[in-house]
């Protein structure tokens, strides 16, 4: 079996993976992604674009996530490095929604989060971030949440000097935002 463990999280759609890691002489080999593996835990979706991205210590992305019908689940990882990462449920009606899970990320951990949730992640140290999705970018279905929201009780780890992009700055409280997702999807 190629994976240690598939975890349901407090939010139970959003599954935390740890990677089984075969180690020899030369270094080590995992395998990230498995479809039947991933099928038999209940994550039943394709990936059609792979993104990586490099973020300085301190640096948050997100909250972000896109409106249907282009919404995106995403099965992200990091590289090297380490990250909190945290997805939000933005699906209306949700048992859970506006309450959120962050689960520290290191190589050899990888977290599926589905349609219906916002996503963002900060560098705990220099990083490199590997996300694989569902359905392609779109601009124009793209949206997000402001990733320091009080009403949201997100803990980030790294308070002094974060770095947030001027787009990430502008993203409206969850009250505010926009979403076009009903529990259940």
């Amino acid at each position: 079996m190629p994976f240690k463990s598939f975890r349901r999280l407090k939010i139970p759609d959003v599954i935390l993976i740890e990677a089984e890691r075969f180690n020899d002489a030369r270094g080590f080999f995992s395998e990230l992604y498995k479809r039947t593996d991933y099928q038999a835990h209940g994550v039943f979706h394709d990936f059609v674009q792979a993104n990586l991205s490099y973020s300085r210590r301190g640096v948050v992305r997100g909250l972000h996530y896109q409106l249907k019908p282009m919404e995106q689940g995403k099965l992200v990882t990091v590289v090297s490095g380490k990250v909190l990462d945290v997805a939000l449920d933005v699906r209306r009606g949700s048992p859970w929604y506006g309450s959120h899970v962050a689960v520290e990320l290191s190589p050899g951990l990888l977290l599926w989060i589905p349609p219906g949730f916002a996503h963002g992640f900060q560098a705990l140290e220099d990083t490199y971030f590997l996300y694989l999705v569902t359905k392609e970018y779109s601009q124009q279905h793209e949206r997000c949440v402001r990733w320091d929201d009080e009403e949201l009780g997100i803990e980030w780890p790294i308070k002094e000097n974060v770095i947030v992009s001027d787009k990430d700055k502008k993203c409206p409280p969850l009250r505010e935002a926009e979403t076009n997702f009903e529990y259940p999807i």
